[in-house]
């Protein structure tokens, strides 16, 4: 389920070039304590791994970036686009929303304006997404002198449907609790892609955004759709939309 939230600005505001940890904390401060609390603390497993199920876009209007004091001003009303496949953290975020309507951005309060509930339904073994936020494929890799380093990937690389799979497959299995479906997720290009280099609490992370068509089990496919592609999707990275 894909949320879409429409932020009321009177005179514009100003935030970090960096926000992803900020459109977090209104996410974890608009659902449920009890819900924010195993998200945060234990989320759904896989294999010994976590997963938070959820992702949101980067805030979409009309903005100017002051690249000397790492900011950026926005100056009409803005959206985000949260999604989840998880039913109880979308009733949870809708609810809080209307509960609250106010929102802090930072050191910004916004009023929240209107709300879009939609559900992309995936039936058939491909779909044409683009990306609301930059898609981060990685692995962790070791160099000769024992260290480690991370290795980012983009759509085409040797290993990243792979990669894509594998994340899939283990979100499909913590949340249904039950082994995923046969069969491998391709990514192909519809369109240049374009590299992001993003910090995130001071990490430094690479993504890439544009338009894709993925094909595989529908089941997956849905999971991707609503959950997010690849890596770190609860910090603000992978959240999609179905074109």
């Amino acid at each position: 389920m894909h949320i879409t939230l429409q932020f009321k600005v009177e005179d514009g505001f100003e935030i970090p070039l960096h926000y992803n940890h900020i459109l977090q904390g209104v996410i974890y401060n608009t659902i449920g304590r009890p819900l924010a609390g195993f998200l945060h603390n234990k989320g759904f497993m896989s294999n010994g791994r976590s997963f938070k199920l959820f992702s949101f876009s980067r805030l979409n209007g009309r903005y100017e970036i002051h690249k000397g004091k790492e900011s950026i001003e926005f100056f009409d009303d803005v959206n985000m686009t949260i999604s989840s496949p998880v039913d109880e953290f979308c009733n949870s975020i809708a609810n809080g929303m209307l509960t609250k309507r106010w929102i802090d951005l930072g050191s910004n309060r916004v009023e929240a304006k209107k709300m879009l509930v939609r559900q992309h339904r995936v039936e058939k073994q491909e779909v044409r997404i683009r990306t609301l936020s930059p898609i981060v494929v990685y692995s962790t890799l070791l160099r000769p002198d024992g260290r480690k380093y991370t290795c980012y990937f983009q759509p085409g690389d040797p290993d990243y449907d792979r990669l894509i799979s594998g994340n899939l497959r283990k979100k499909y299995e913590a949340y249904y609790n039950e082994e995923a479906p046969a069969g491998d997720v391709k990514v192909e290009r519809l369109s240049q892609v374009k590299m992001h280099v993003m910090n995130y609490k001071n990490t430094v992370i690479k993504g890439y955004s544009g338009k894709l068509l993925l094909t595989g089990p529908s089941e997956l496919l849905q999971m991707a759709v609503d959950a997010g592609l690849g890596s770190k999707n609860s910090q603000g990275f992978g959240c999609v939309e179905v074109v």
